[in-house]
């Protein structure tokens, strides 16, 4: 560098190509980003809710969809039913092979965020091989993503053991009460539903995503002191962002999530929440444990959103919700039928749901829900021939 009289500097050649050289360094890094910046304006946009043209087509390709919700006797929870630890895919591949001697061809199947979190590539080989098992018996699964009924505080690890003689006295709550009421954590979330979905996208061993079961359920008092106060304000918003992030992860499979409460006579009469479920569904999924004649009016209440319709959980036999009663009512209008539960275990799920306030013996006078004994003898061989004769494995 040489310095002239009057105070200026002169530049040699070499201290100039230095320069110019930092200049350009500068620039590539301000075009990078900027052509980042454009990457991610034009992005792929989440693909749209189907139109019922789309979802009717899928819809025609399809059989009649007939199963059960299934936890495995073994497990008391999605996370017992999950985790590596006690993870059972003999005891799964057996009772598969019960539901389909019926004719079943669908499981709707809990996942948890939980053990995502702990073990996301564990997880993935665990739901590949129950897919594989799946596959075997000739049956696809609907997975729930998230689901606000039961205890609210899940905890990895060993789950206690069930309460005697109560119905699903281990389920729990995903997300649980923690991570739902604290927004700065919902990200992990967006993690769970884009990572599983995105994995599975175009499995066609996958009937379908539904994305969060009875998001608003504050289990009718059982658990009010520790539930979220105004739990469909809390989940509202996180419902929203769940849809998005599954349809930003564009499965080649319907999403849903099954209204279960409310007026649903009219769109005026419509909670915020029955709304945004409905509009964002692909196909319309939804739960009743009424008797024949409030099942047939709810499912055309439905109809007049000409959607495919799913029933995602029915039959409580004390209540009048029973495979004779709704099953032929199901396949005439070729209305998708997965009852709560399969089998007799650790769930318990065949004592009704006033059993964490009554109590009950070994055996109730009926049964509320499941299909199976644990031994896999069907709980009612009357409805065990009516089911395959409907699913059309055996004649009248």
């Amino acid at each position: 560098m040489l310095t002239v009289a009057d105070g200026t500097f002169m530049l040699n050649e070499k201290m100039l190509y230095m320069i110019n050289m930092r200049k350009c360094f500068f620039c590539c890094l301000v075009l990078t980003f900027f052509l980042q910046c454009c990457n991610v304006v034009k992005a792929k946009p989440p693909r749209p809710v189907w139109t019922s043209v789309q979802a009717n087509a899928w819809y025609a390709k399809q059989p009649w969809i007939v199963g059960s919700n299934y936890l495995p006797a073994t497990a008391i929870n999605q996370l017992e039913m999950w985790q590596a630890e006690t993870f059972d895919p003999s005891r799964i591949d057996t009772e598969l092979g019960w539901a389909q001697s019926l004719g079943m061809n669908t499981m709707r199947v809990f996942l948890h965020d939980i053990v995502f979190q702990l073990d996301s590539a564990g997880l993935m080989t665990r739901i590949d091989r129950f897919l594989r098992i799946a596959d075997k018996h000739k049956i696809r699964v609907l997975f729930v993503l998230f689901d606000s009924v039961w205890d609210p505080f899940p905890k990895e690890g060993e789950q206690r053991k069930p309460a005697p003689h109560v119905h699903n006295s281990g389920w729990v709550q995903s997300p649980g009460k923690k991570i739902l009421m604290d927004s700065t954590q919902h990200y992990r979330m967006e993690r769970y539903v884009r990572g599983v979905i995105q994995k599975f996208a175009t499995d066609e061993r996958i009937l379908g995503w539904d994305i969060w079961n009875e998001p608003d359920n504050t289990n009718d008092g059982d658990y009010a002191k520790n539930d979220v106060p105004d739990k469909a304000e809390v989940v509202l918003p996180l419902l929203k962002k769940a849809f998005l992030w599954a349809r930003q992860a564009n499965p080649q499979q319907p999403i849903t999530a099954g209204i279960w409460d409310g007026n649903w006579e009219v769109g005026d009469s419509l909670r915020p929440m029955e709304k945004l479920m409905i509009e964002e569904s692909d196909i319309i999924s939804f739960h009743n444990y009424s008797s024949a004649d409030v099942f047939r009016q709810k499912m055309e209440q439905l109809q007049r959103y000409h959607k495919p319709l799913i029933c995602t959980e029915y039959m409580a036999r004390p209540r009048g919700s029973t495979f004779a009663a709704l099953l032929p009512i199901m396949k005439e209008n070729h209305v998708g039928a997965i009852n709560w539960g399969f089998v007799d275990g650790k769930s318990q799920t065949k004592f009704p749901w006033d059993s964490w306030r009554k109590s009950y013996g070994d055996e109730p006078p009926v049964w509320f829900h499941d299909v199976f004994r644990t031994n896999g003898t069907p709980y009612d061989e009357q409805e065990a021939t009516l089911i395959k004769q409907l699913t059309g494995l055996t004649k009248k």
